[in-house]
């Protein structure tokens, strides 16, 4: 028993030694995994911001896919509200039609206004270009002018040259030829005198048609500016509506077919009226007022195919069509 006693508290003895070492491990341990658990943490933000580069690329690039994508369905939801029927074609010509119509009658509300400033505008531009012609032409003269006083003073130098040798003269061969060169210097005189009147004459008329002409410029300029204003008056009030209606008659070109777009704007360009496409009424052509057949009107109200005036040319289309359609 007292060597049992005496082993049982060594064994304790020894136990005890071991639970602290067995702690301190476990502690190591701990402190082990919470340093790796740190440098991974650590490691991972260091990561972090290459990749957050890389997803932003790929959210870029499915951004500008979802965004084509986006733009492809739109397009296709345009073309499909688009009716390719016949009924649809005559829809969008009598609608292009009615824009067409509104935008001539804002124009012939201007009325002959830009013609005549255009007139007014060339015939200012042509009298301007006359004056000038004219003012070129008259010193020109006056130029020719300075000219030949020039020459006469010249000439009664050499007159006066030839009358001092008259006096030492030799011979009669001499006196002649003396004479003779007096005389011709004297012609010469007259002559370049008589020119001198004649341009002198010419100045003075040319000087009155720029003296016409220059108020003619004035009365029209005048003229011009009150057309102008007017014109600019009506513009102003007209200008924003045009605007909207030549919009919408380009989104509505667009739907139409070549074709039939091409075929209307020449129907457009040789009808007095710029009606391409009217309505059938009272059994008559809208355009040119000639009487179509009842089998002919039949056809127009089923809107199988597009029919055409046999008279004018011009595409006819049903009332009821006129009625749906709003502009």
């Amino acid at each position: 028993k007292k060597a049992a006693k005496s082993k049982l508290p060594s064994k304790g003895k020894k136990v005890e030694k071991k639970k602290p070492v067995q702690k301190k491990e476990k502690v190591k341990e701990i402190k082990k995994i919470k340093e790796t658990k740190e440098k991974n943490q650590i490691i991972k933000s260091e990561k972090k911001p290459i990749k957050s580069k890389k997803e932003e690329k790929a959210t870029q690039s499915m951004k500008k896919k979802t965004t084509e994508v986006k733009v492809i369905k739109s397009v296709s939801k345009a073309e499909e509200k688009i009716d390719t029927s016949i009924e649809g074609k005559l829809k969008a010509l009598y609608k292009l039609q009615q824009i067409d119509s509104k935008v001539d009658k804002i124009r012939t509300v201007r009325g002959e206004l830009p013609l005549e400033v255009q007139d007014l505008e060339d015939e200012v531009e042509g009298l301007e270009t006359r004056v000038q012609n004219y003012t070129d032409e008259a010193n020109a003269l006056l130029a020719s002018i300075t000219e030949k006083k020039s020459f006469i003073t010249e000439c009664k130098a050499l007159i006066k040259k030839y009358e001092t040798q008259l006096k030492n003269v030799r011979n009669n061969r001499e006196y002649d030829s003396l004479t003779k060169e007096i005389e011709y210097q004297n012609l010469e005189i007259q002559l370049a005198e008589k020119r001198i009147k004649e341009n002198k004459a010419n100045i003075e008329a040319k000087n009155e048609v720029i003296e016409k002409s220059n108020k003619i410029i004035r009365e029209r300029k005048s003229d011009l500016k009150v057309k102008k204003a007017e014109l600019d008056d009506i513009i102003t009030e007209t200008e924003k509506e045009e605007h909207v209606l030549l919009s919408e008659s380009k989104s509505n070109e667009r739907i139409i077919e070549e074709m039939l777009l091409n075929a209307y704007k020449r129907i457009r360009k040789n009808a007095r009226n710029g009606l391409a496409v009217v309505t059938v009424e009272r059994d008559a052509c809208g355009g040119c007022f000639n009487k179509i057949p009842p089998q002919r009107q039949l056809e127009i109200r089923q809107r199988k195919k597009i029919i055409v005036c046999e008279y004018c040319g011009r595409v006819l289309v049903d009332p009821i069509i006129a009625g749906t359609v709003k502009v």
